[in-house]
């Protein structure tokens, strides 16, 4: 016998205790989804307008803003990889650090520098554990980010692009992201966010017509594009943290269906355990019943 019964016994109950565990941590991250869901919505009529807003001055000027001009040969670009706090979600981080490995390597091959900023302790104790120098990190709002904090990773990256290459500064910012498909599919993706690319949406679009922009429509674009990117961060830091949530639900109903495997198995080998020393002691009753009334036969 491979394990004692006792021993049985006490595996079925710490899995048993383990499944209480991991079937909580999934209903609270599906819980938790919706609300992730809510928010990425609440906040789409906000950034369609300033989509059409930005979309109004940049098609109806002849502006070289320094946010819309594009280098000819980047020499440096700073990559944003946005990753998890916790662990138990899969291959969620797994998957950020992997392609984000394959884009550094890509601009390296280019011949471009490259300044990793992190959000998320997966990915910060992935970067120091190899001793790679961060040129930012965040942490603590993975899968809950506010505007706020959106707000000083989009002023940190914008301060570096605005920099002198001289200086410390980029030519580009790359975004490593995970896209939030449905609840059983996200998507690993890399986006540029400057120099800016104007993203079209599917929302009504304004009815062409003349523009005047006071004061002025560099003034006007001052103002925009910034606000543009920082909502594109906030967007991307919403659907990470939607995607780490599927992630951990995905993760923890395959861990409680693992765990009520293994109870069924275990369950059945300790069945099995006791069927085995009801048998030995039903053979040693009638051993020792025989060997007696052997012994009382002899005797007479």
């Amino acid at each position: 016998m491979v394990a004692s019964l006792r021993e049985l016994r006490e595996r079925n109950r710490s899995v048993s205790a383990t499944q209480k565990i991991t079937r909580a941590m999934e209903l609270v991250a599906a819980s938790r989804i919706a609300k992730a869901q809510q928010a990425a919505e609440a906040s789409l009529p906000y950034t369609q307008e300033l989509n059409h807003a930005v979309q109004a001055v940049v098609g109806h000027t002849d502006l070289r803003h320094p946010l819309l001009t594009e280098t000819d040969q980047p020499r440096r670009s700073a990559v944003l990889i946005l990753t998890s706090d916790r662990g138990l979600a899969g291959a969620y981080s797994s998957n950020v650090l992997r392609l984000a490995e394959r884009l550094c390597q890509t601009l390296t091959d280019e011949g471009r520098e490259y300044l990793p900023y992190v959000c998320g302790r997966k990915g910060i104790t992935y970067y120091e554990f190899r001793r790679r120098p961060l040129a930012g990190s965040w942490d603590g709002f993975s899968d809950k980010p506010t505007y706020t904090q959106s707000d000083q990773v989009a002023s940190a990256l914008l301060d570096a692009f605005r920099k002198p290459y001289e200086d410390g500064g980029v030519d580009e910012i790359q975004v490593v992201y995970t896209r939030f498909v449905s609840m059983l599919s996200q998507e690993t993706r890399v986006r540029r966010i400057l120099p800016l690319e104007v993203i079209e949406d599917d929302g009504p679009h304004h009815a062409d017509s003349m523009y005047e922009f006071e004061p002025s429509a560099e003034a006007v674009l001052d103002a925009l594009l910034p606000l543009y990117v920082r909502n594109r961060v906030h967007f991307y830091l919403m659907q990470a943290a939607a995607s780490e949530l599927a992630s951990k639900e995905k993760a923890m109903k395959s861990a409680t269906d693992n765990a009520q495997q293994l109870i069924e198995d275990l369950t059945r080998l300790t069945n099995q355990a006791r069927q085995a020393k009801i048998t030995q002691e039903i053979t040693e009753i009638v051993g020792g019943a025989a060997a007696l009334s052997g012994a009382k036969t002899k005797m007479e």
